[in-house]
């Protein structure tokens, strides 16, 4: 949803080996396309062959854990992104729901964090939860994407422009718009503003 540059990876003290290799390509896969990015142009930003890379995905290769710190930045995320808390829970129950404790979250520069309330980025719809700290915006230039995109303000307000139109957006509002139109968002309140957002296709 944002296109802002995202933080540098934690330091994370994780074992890539602890993983099936199988999953952990669905999940670079599933983001690296949902980042709108060729594995060619990946693989270029990481060093690695499209070859090396290829394998990663389709789990016929374990990166380590440098290899994953690195696809992780190269995709906006830190490596925890493809662990899940669940693991050790019901099999194949992260496959379809989310428990509030184990969201994958991005923090971006602006202050702005997105928790991602899909359960994988594999289907035609993405939900996301985001927390706008007072002052928190999109930029001063809006941005443009392919798909739709709509919302609900569950807490304080945001103020949103949609080409040449400009709302402030309270709690219980909603929004619908094609992401093809220019658009920008900013919470000019005193308060932290939390927005739904269902994005289509997914675009995080």
């Amino acid at each position: 949803m944002l296109k802002e540059a995202p933080r540098p990876p934690g330091r994370e003290t994780v074992n890539a080996t602890e993983l099936q290799a199988e999953r952990i390509g669905s999940e670079i896969r599933e983001l690296r396309k949902a980042r709108r990015l060729t594995i060619k142009t990946l693989s270029e930003r990481i060093g690695v062959s499209v070859g090396y890379l290829s394998e990663i995905e389709r789990g016929l290769a374990s990166p380590n854990v440098k290899a994953l710190h690195d696809i992780a930045t190269a995709l906006g995320v830190t490596i925890g992104w493809f662990f899940h808390a669940t693991d050790a829970a019901e099999p194949g129950e992260h496959e379809f729901f989310v428990r509030a404790p184990n969201r994958r979250i991005v923090h971006f520069a602006s202050g702005i964090t997105d928790e991602l309330l899909s359960p994988h980025l594999r289907g035609s719809l993405e939900l996301l939860m985001s927390r706008f700290p007072p002052g928190a915006s999109s930029g001063s230039d809006p941005y443009t994407h392919n798909g739709e995109e709509a919302g609900i303000v569950i807490s304080g307000a945001l103020e949103l422009w949609v080409g040449d139109k400009r709302m402030v957006l309270e709690e219980g509002d909603s929004f619908g718009f094609e992401s093809s139109v220019p658009h920008r968002y900013c919470n000019t309140g005193e308060k932290e503003a939390v927005v739904i957002w269902a994005i289509t296709p997914p675009s995080y």
